[in-house]
C-alpha cells in the first residue's frame, strides 16, 4: 500500500493478447488500431481519478499510445500535466512500452511567439510540454498545424533539430493540406528526418482525406492516424435522445456545440445504428471500423469519459470488416 492508502497499480500480463498493432507507413514503429487521445476529460477541470482509471484500463486493454498536444485541457497544459502525475504513479517503469505524443501549433501563450510554427515556438513549447509531464523526450512530436506566415523549410528544420537534439524519437504533422503533406515530407527527406504521421480530422461527416491525402501519404509511406473518429460523440448513440447533461455538446467549454447537434445528422446517425445493429456492434464500432478500413490508416485516436467508451472502441477490434454492400449502405446514407 502507497502513502496513502492506494493500491499499487500492477498491468495485467495478458494486455497485449487481444490488441492488434499496425506498422506506421515506412517505418519501424507500431501503433495499436486504437490510441487513447487527452484532449478532453483529462484537464484540471475534470476528475483527476476518472482520468487516472481510463489510463490505467486503456494500458490493461494494450492501449500503448497516448496523444496529447501543449494547448489540452482546459486550462492549456492540464492535460499534459496530470498525464504526467499519472504516468510517474502508475507507468513509470513501463515507459519503453508505451508512446507518448505531444504537438505544439496552437494559441498557449500570449504574445507572438506563442503558437503557429517557428523554431522558437515549436522548441519552447516541446520544453514546456517536457517539463509538465516530467519527461527526457517524447515518442512523437507534431507539428499541429501549418503556418502560412514561416518559411515551411523553417518549420521542419525545427522538427529535424528536435529529433537530433534527442527530445522526440520522431516527428509528424497535423491538419495539412495534401499540397503542404507533400512539401513538408519533401523537405524533412532531405534533412534526413522523415515525417512518420499524418494526423488528420476524419470521420463519416468528415471525409476529405479520401481525395488525394491518403495516396499522397501513401506515396511517401507516412502513417496516418485519425482524429474525431467519432465527430466528437455524434457518430454514437449519445445524441439520439437531446443532449445529456454531461456531453461534449453541454459543457460550455467544449468543442463540439449543441448546433451541430442537427436534426439531419442524428437522422443518418439512426440509420446507421441500423446497420450496427445488423453486425452486432454499437454505432461507435461501425464508425470506427468504417475508418479503419483504409489500409493507410495506422490508428484511431478516440475521445472517452469512461473505461466503458474505451472498452466498445476497442471491442471493435472483432469486428472490423465491412462487405460491399454494406458499404455502399453507408454511402447512401452519409450522401443522403
Amino acid at each position: 500500500m502507497s502513502k496513502k492508502g492506494a493500491t499499487k497499480y500492477s498491468p495485467t500480463p495478458v494486455r497485449y493478447d487481444a490488441m492488434t498493432y499496425n506498422r506506421c507507413g515506412r517505418s519501424g514503429l507500431k501503433l495499436p488500431a486504437i490510441s487513447l487521445g487527452l484532449w478532453h476529460n483529462f484537464g484540471s477541470v475534470d476528475s483527476y481519478p476518472n482520468a487516472r482509471k481510463m489510463i490505467r484500463h486503456a494500458f490493461d486493454l494494450g492501449i500503448t499510445h497516448f496523444d496529447l498536444a501543449n494547448n489540452y485541457g482546459p486550462p492549456p497544459g492540464s492535460a499534459e500535466e496530470n498525464f504526467g502525475k499519472i504516468l510517474h504513479a502508475d507507468l513509470k517503469s513501463f515507459r519503453d512500452e508505451l508512446v507518448i505524443s505531444s504537438k505544439a501549433g496552437y494559441l498557449m501563450w500570449p504574445g507572438p511567439y506563442g503558437e503557429w510554427g517557428s523554431r522558437k515556438y515549436l522548441v519552447s513549447s516541446l520544453d514546456q510540454s517536457l517539463r509538465g509531464m516530467k519527461l527526457d523526450y517524447v515518442d512523437i512530436f507534431y507539428s499541429h498545424r501549418y503556418d502560412p506566415d514561416t518559411p515551411l523549410e523553417e518549420t521542419m528544420g525545427a522538427l529535424d533539430s528536435i529529433v537530433r537534439s534527442g527530445k522526440a524519437l520522431y516527428v509528424g504533422i497535423s491538419n495539412y493540406s495534401t499540397e503542404k503533406t507533400r512539401e513538408a515530407a519533401a523537405i524533412l527527406k532531405r534533412l534526413g528526418t522523415p515525417c512518420l504521421i499524418h494526423q488528420p480530422k476524419y470521420n463519416m461527416f468528415d471525409r476529405w482525406i479520401e481525395g488525394e491525402l491518403l495516396k499522397a501519404l501513401r506515396d511517401e509511406g507516412i502513417g496516418c492516424i485519425v482524429f474525431s473518429p467519432l465527430a466528437q460523440g455524434l457518430l454514437t448513440d449519445r445524441y439520439l435522445k437531446g443532449i445529456p447533461k454531461d456531453s461534449r455538446a453541454a459543457k460550455p467549454h467544449g468543442f463540439l456545440k449543441r448546433e451541430q447537434v442537427t436534426e439531419e445528422k442524428i437522422a443518418k446517425v439512426m440509420m446507421l445504428k441500423e446497420i450496427a445493429t445488423a453486425r452486432r456492434q454499437t454505432t461507435a464500432q461501425l464508425a470506427l471500423a468504417w475508418v479503419l478500413r483504409h489500409k493507410e490508416v495506422t490508428s484511431v485516436v478516440i475521445g472517452a469519459s469512461s473505461t466503458t467508451q474505451i472498452d466498445d472502441a476497442v471491442g471493435t477490434l472483432t469486428n472490423l470488416s465491412l462487405s460491399r454492400e454494406e458499404l455502399q449502405k453507408i454511402d447512401s446514407i452519409l450522401a443522403g
